[in-house]
Order: C-alpha cells, then sequence, then structure tokens
C-alpha cells in the first residue's frame, strides 16, 4: 500500500523535526522508531522517549486509506539523506515492511505495530496559556540555556524554571555555580504559574523554533507544558521538585561598576583560557582605577596576562572566576557592551546589560 509519494524534503523535513529526542538504543526498541499515520491526504509522524513527545505532519499522501505504521527514525533519516535533494521518493507498506524508492534505489525496512507505540496523554487540565513569538522565546532561552546542569544529583536543576506571572513571562537556570535569568513582556495578565522544563526539552525547542514573528502557542498543566508552532506539536512532562529561590540569588546593592566592550573582554578572555589549569579553568580578575587585568597561570607554571582600559575609579579588587562561565555568558548575548557589578573578592559577580533590567547573570567567584 502506498503512503506517500512526493519530493525527498518533503519527507525528510518533518522527519528531521522529530528524530532529535529518539534514542539510538532504548530498552525499548519500539522507541528507536517513527510512528507515520497516513489519514487522508496528510501523513503525521510522531516520536517520543517517554517524556517528550513531538508531532507534524505534511501533505501529499495518496489515496484514501488510513493507515499506521512504525519504522526506525534514524535508519529511515539516513536513507532520505543520502538520496539527491530532487529526488522523488515513495513510502510503500507490504507484509509487515517498508520500502523506500527512489529513481533505482530501493530499500526495504523492518516496522513494528503502530499499536504498540506509547503515546503522552492529554492533560487533565491547563494551568496558564499564552502566546509569543518564536523569535521571542528562542531568543529568551538562549540567554539562559548555557547555565542549566547537566545530570545533577539535584535533578530540578537538570532543566529550566519557566515562570508566569502578571504580564510577564521569567526564564531561569542555574547549575548551583552561576544563575542566568532573563524574562520578557506578555501581551496579557496572567496568575502566577510556574513549572520546570527538562534540559532536553529546552534543547529541542531551541533546535526547532525558527527566527521570525510566527506565533507560539504554549499551554501549562500541573504535569506537562505542550508547545504548537508552525506543524509541530511538543508535549513534555514536568520536572518535578522545589527550584531555588532566585530572587535571592540576585545582588541587589554591587557599588562596583564597569561598563565594557563584550567583543573586547571575549577574546581577551579566551587568550588568558588557553593557559589555565584545565581542570579548575580559574582566571583572576584585577581591579585597578582605570585599568582592569584577567591572568591566568597553570600547572606548568605558564602565565598570560590580558590589559583593558576602562572607566573606574573605586578602591582595587583581586577576584577569580571559571573562565567558561564568564565565556558563556559573553557568547550568548549580543550587546555591544556589558556592565560588570561587583563588591568583594568573596562576593558573586552580577553581569547585566546597559539600560536593560530584563537580563541578570550571577557568578560565584572562585579561589585562585
Amino acid at each position: 500500500m502506498l503512503l506517500i509519494k512526493t519530493k525527498r524534503d518533503n519527507i525528510l523535513t518533518p522527519l528531521q523535526s522529530v528524530c532529535g529526542i529518539v534514542e539510538k538504543r532504548h530498552t525499548l526498541p519500539i522507541l528507536s522508531n517513527v510512528l507515520i499515520e497516513k489519514s487522508g491526504e496528510q501523513l503525521t509522524l510522531l516520536a517520543t522517549d517517554i517524556e517528550i513527545q513531538i508531532r507534524t505532519h505534511t501533505a501529499g499522501a495518496g489515496g484514501p486509506e488510513k493507515s499506521a505504521v512504525t519504522v526506525g527514525a534514524r535508519k529511515l533519516q539516513d536513507i532520505l539523506r543520502s538520496l539527491p535533494d530532487s529526488a522523488e521518493v515513495s513510502l510503500e507498506l507490504s507484509d509487515k515492511r517498508m520500502q523506500v524508492r527512489a529513481g533505482k534505489s530501493r530499500f526495504n525496512l523492518q516496522t513494528l505495530p503502530a499499536e504498540d507505540y506509547p503515546r503522552m496523554a492529554p492533560a487533565d487540565s491547563e494551568q496558564a496559556r499564552l502566546q509569543l513569538t518564536q523569535k521571542q522565546f528562542k531568543r529568551l532561552i538562549g540567554l539562559v540555556q548555557y547555565a542549566m546542569a547537566q545530570q545533577d544529583i539535584r535533578y530540578y536543576l537538570n532543566g529550566l524554571l519557566l515562570v508566569v506571572t502578571g504580564n510577564e513571562i521569567r526564564v531561569v537556570a542555574t547549575d548551583g555555580h552561576r544563575l542566568a535569568f532573563a524574562s520578557e513582556q506578555l501581551s496579557e495578565s496572567l496568575s502566577r504559574t510556574e513549572v520546570i522544563l527538562p534540559r532536553k526539552t529546552i534543547i529541542e525547542l531551541s533546535r526547532l523554533l525558527a527566527d521570525n514573528d510566527d506565533a507560539l502557542d504554549i499551554r501549562l498543566s500541573p504535569n506537562q507544558a505542550v508547545f504548537r508552532f508552525g506543524d509541530i506539536e511538543l508535549v513534555s512532562k514536568l520536572i518535578d521538585g522545589k527550584f531555588p529561590d532566585y530572587e535571592r540569588v540576585i545582588p541587589q546593592n554591587h557599588n562596583k561598576v564597569i561598563t565594557i566592550p563584550r567583543t573586547t573582554l571575549l577574546q581577551s578572555l579566551h587568550r588568558a583560557a588557553i593557559l589555565t589549569n584545565e581542570k579548575f579553568r580559574g582566571v583572576r580578575v584585577v581591579l585597578a582605577p582605570g585599568n582592569l587585568k584577567i591572568i591566568s597561570s597553570n600547572a606548568d607554571q605558564e602565565e598570560a596576562q590580558e590589559e583593558l582600559e576602562i572607566t573606574y575609579d573605586a578602591e582595587a579588587l583581586d577576584i577569580g572566576f571559571n573562565v567558561t562561565y564568564l565565556l558563556d555568558v559573553l557568547n550568548n548575548v549580543s550587546n555591544e557592551d556589558v556592565e560588570f557589578r561587583l563588591a568583594d573578592a568573596n562576593s558573586s559577580a552580577l553581569i547585566t546589560l546597559p539600560g536593560n533590567d530584563r537580563f541578570k547573570y550571577v557568578v560565584m567567584p572562585m579561589r585562585i
């Protein structure tokens, strides 16, 4: 039975949208597959890893029949990628196999029954529903996602806090050593809702969201979040846990303030990072009136020193930081200048953007 006959990209593009969450080796073999459902002229593709589910569709399916099957997601993707861009591709079902045809190429793939494919149940109730543009939300999560923890025993840090409060949406990420906060104005006022989205969900959203003004519809419920944009629906389970009180972590009264061109500082830190200790990655930031030095050294007693002229007339300060944490923030904001707010060598630094109170980055000092 013919599922679809169309240009290669009409199948490959939606397949790539869902394939990001497919695990290559899973304890449940069927989770390495993509579910393909045909209903009239529409072909729907669905993938899940039990925690996240992504669904999308493509038009141009042949015939009025209904059918459904699951097939190895990565294998089908690799086959389609290897074909010429202009190839006409057909997917056909016969006797528990799917045949992929393109020109004189034939591929027979093993299938598993569609009825065995797990699906995430829809949420019982809805706490909040909001709309942004895809570009707004992509930029918002891009400002903080690098600060999420990876495989931390405090599982609630391996994700991103999303807060809706009044007419504002906030996103916060922390790994215990640094914290990133960003917010955006909403067009309507909503009751306060807080959810923790898993790391994998955030990575998929930043990959799939377009940099345009098309709508993104977000629905939050007590145990899942649903994101709808373009032809894609992404459903994610939430992390159940208590996120740290981010408002208490953000310093309020740091009196030493310096404004530095972002690119100049980024390049200086990159150079200094070459000679840091590979394990600790520490650099010293030495402040004096009109002058900032970045100093690094390693176990081989090699040393790097960068010197920048700055507008600063307060007392001298010598403070250490993990250079990776500084590089991360400078790589992910796009402003020409950044603002450093400091108190003393034992207090965390606050990095902000001049004239913008919607982004804050807190980084703990380290002893060097």
